[in-house]
């Protein structure tokens, strides 16, 4: 049957016209169309089920059940089967804090301070900051939560010579933006960012509380200030399967 056309999917449903795909995929296709029917936190029908419906084995029905948990479509929850999954949270591409991102959504988000320490800058550090390699700058990592769900790991690295007493005045916990602007009367004019596709590292999976295979969004920023000052350069990381970004684009004049 030929697949409905949807403008936010791929076209034919990534089925190529000669029709010739491996048979997990074209499970995926039909699996996910099963999947749309069933509200969020739906338990799948098991296994065995699944495999007789679709009239295919047990190991190609894993496969296509792993990429749908890949894509964030399912969640695996040991013991108690796979799940239909919520939808993805959004982060807008702009300057707008983590908190006010999420709230913005109906999501409290939370922070779980790794370490907040003095380092010294390396060269590229130094010049992202506008430093002298081996100034003193600040880095604060934090694990990223949102509704209690861990989503991502966020380093963040400013200068101990613009902010001396950061470590003494900042919660941690709290939002970074809110405190620059509304108590050191910092104002953020715009920022350079640079989006990637990673693994997580080991370290970085534990923190997260993910699987090492899957996909992450990392996202590189420096952000400015009205005289045109580095304020921050920050490493983002989230979860590929439970996070997405829009922007809104401006032709260049």
């Amino acid at each position: 049957m030929p697949q409905r056309h949807r403008a936010d999917r791929p076209v034919r449903a990534g089925v190529p016209e000669h029709g010739r795909v491996p048979r997990y995929y074209a499970v995926k296709t039909e699996l996910f169309e099963l999947v749309e029917t069933l509200g969020e936190g739906t338990v799948l029908p098991s296994e065995r089920e699944l495999a007789e419906r679709f009239s295919v084995s047990r190991v190609t029905l894993r496969q296509a059940v792993s990429e749908l948990v890949l894509e964030g479509k399912l969640i695996r929850r040991q013991g108690s089967g796979t799940f239909v999954a919520p939808p993805k949270l959004v982060q807008p591409l702009s300057l707008v804090s983590y908190t006010e991102g999420m709230r913005r959504q109906g999501v409290e988000p939370c922070r779980t301070v790794i370490t907040f320490e003095p380092v010294r800058a390396d060269d590229q550090l130094a010049r992202d900051l506008l430093l002298e390699p081996g100034d003193p700058v600040f880095h604060l990592e934090r694990v990223l939560i949102a509704d209690e769900e861990r989503i991502g790991l966020e380093s963040t690295y400013l200068s101990a010579i613009r902010f001396p007493r950061l470590r003494e005045e900042l919660d941690p916990a709290g939002s970074l933006y809110a405190h620059l602007t509304e108590q050191l009367g910092v104002s953020f004019l715009d920022a350079e960012e640079r989006i990637e596709t990673v693994l997580a590292t080991p370290r970085e999976a534990l923190l997260i509380g993910t699987n090492p295979a899957l996909p992450m969004l990392l996202l590189h920023r420096v952000s400015y200030d009205t005289d045109g000052h580095p304020i921050e350069r920050a490493r983002s990381l989230y979860r590929g399967d439970r996070f997405s970004f829009i922007a809104r684009l401006h032709a260049e004049s």
